[in-house]
């Protein structure tokens, strides 16, 4: 068998002598588009998408074990449940700490032993100052001894001490209720027919000032701040002090200046 003549490889051509080499061809690579690249990025998802719903239902649910007390379990809780509560707990009595909490009955108990409580003090306060008011106002049953002899300063005097410590400082002038400074004086020298108005200032208006080294008893002594009592001839006064107090009989005490009823 005669084989076919083979062509001898063909030559390239040399450049020519002083001639520039004619550059060789790169091979060009084209630059994916945008569009391509969202493409690209869809066509994947959508085939991971593909391949999970294809998974099998027993790769979910334990390697495809049946276990019979789960779905008793679903089944039980499908339907109605009931509790069920021991008696004895039940009848146990609410407590924490050793303390028990009272009754409806103990407490209405302790609200009506309040309440009486309450009445009982409420009603030993009442007597009390009924009690202290009737010590302090006699009401009539101070028997007032009337002036012995005619009238003088020493007569005067000993009739006003039996108020001393007995009939209290007030508005009145009358031992039955009580004695203001000016009520007392107005009392004393009434009663031996003598009158003098209320009011410290017009009582001193009666009289005549006189020094205080002239002084005697039964004559009455006169505080500028508007208080009045009787002098008893040996440094100290006969008169109703204040609130809370009774006639007393006491030293001089401040500024004052005497005055005699003529």
């Amino acid at each position: 068998m005669k084989r076919a003549p083979v062509a001898p490889p063909a030559r390239v051509a040399e450049p020519a002598q002083g001639g520039t080499r004619a550059p060789r061809s790169r091979p060009r690579f084209k630059r994916p588009t945008k569009k391509g690249a969202i493409s690209t990025v869809v066509m994947t998802f959508a085939a991971a998408l593909v391949v999970t719903m294809s998974l099998p239902a027993y790769a979910f649910g334990g390697g495809g074990s049946f276990d019979s007390t789960v779905a008793s379990a679903e089944a039980d809780l499908s339907g109605s449940q009931t509790l069920v509560v021991p008696d004895a707990s039940a009848a146990l009595a609410v407590s924490r700490d050793n303390y028990t909490a009272p009754t409806s009955a103990e407490l209405a108990a302790a609200r009506e032993a309040a309440a009486a409580a309450v009445a009982a003090t409420e009603a030993a306060a009442a007597a009390s100052a009924a009690e202290s008011s009737r010590s302090s106002a006699p009401g009539g049953t101070f028997a007032v001894n009337p002036p012995s002899g005619p009238y003088s300063g020493q007569a005067i005097v000993e009739f006003a001490k039996q108020f001393v410590g007995v009939v209290p400082y007030g508005s009145g002038a009358s031992p039955d209720t009580s004695f203001g400074c000016d009520g007392l004086t107005q009392y004393v020298f009434g009663a031996f027919g003598i009158y003098l108005p209320r009011t410290v200032s017009n009582q001193a208006a009666l009289g005549i000032p006189i020094a205080p080294e002239d002084a005697q008893a039964g004559d009455l002594i006169v505080w500028p701040i508007g208080h009045i009592g009787i002098y008893d001839g040996a440094g100290k006064s006969i008169d109703s002090p204040d609130w809370g107090r009774y006639v007393e009989h006491r030293p001089l005490w401040g500024s004052y200046y005497f005055v005699r009823i003529v």
